[in-house]
C-alpha cells in the first residue's frame, strides 16, 4: 500500500470510529508516544492523550452524538508526518477539518484534529453592485 493510501486509510479509520461510536477504535487511532491535541468546533484546545480521549468518549457516548461522514480528503506528506484536509458532513452543518498524522511504530497515528465551520462557497461568476 502506498504511503498516501496508508494515510488516507488512517484518516478513514478515524471517521469510521466516530461514525460507529467505537471507542476502542478511536483510542487506537490516536498517538501513544506523542502528546496529541484536538480542537472541536467551538471548544478550547485540548492537550494530551487523556484530555483528547476523554473528549471523544464524552462525544461518542452521548446519545445525541452527530452522524458524520468525510469527503474530499487530500493528503500532504512531510516525511514521517502528514496532514489530511477534508470536509465533514453532519446532519445540520458542514465543517472543514485538518487531521495531522505521525508515523508511530510503523503506523500512521493521529496527533491533531481540528474542525470548524465552513463558509458557503463564493459565487463562481462575478457579481455587479447596483
Amino acid at each position: 500500500m502506498s504511503e498516501d493510501k496508508s494515510i488516507l486509510f488512517a484518516n478513514e479509520a478515524f471517521y469510521a470510529a466516530f461514525a460507529s461510536r467505537n471507542m476502542k477504535a478511536m483510542e487506537d487511532i490516536w498517538a501513544q508516544d506523542t502528546p496529541p491535541t484536538c480542537v472541536h468546533p467551538g471548544w478550547q484546545p485540548l492537550v494530551g492523550r487523556r484530555q483528547v480521549i476523554e473528549s471523544w468518549r464524552n462525544i461518542i457516548e452521548n446519545g445525541e452524538a452527530p452522524d458524520i461522514s468525510c469527503s474530499g480528503a487530500r493528503v500532504f506528506r512531510l516525511g514521517e508526518a502528514a496532514y489530511v484536509t477534508c470536509t465533514e458532513h453532519l446532519a445540520r452543518s458542514t465543517l472543514i477539518a485538518t487531521n495531522i498524522f505521525l508515523r508511530e511504530n510503523g503506523q500512521w497515528k493521529i496527533i491533531h484534529h481540528q474542525a470548524g465551520a465552513m463558509l458557503a462557497p463564493r459565487p463562481t461568476t462575478p457579481t455587479t453592485l447596483q
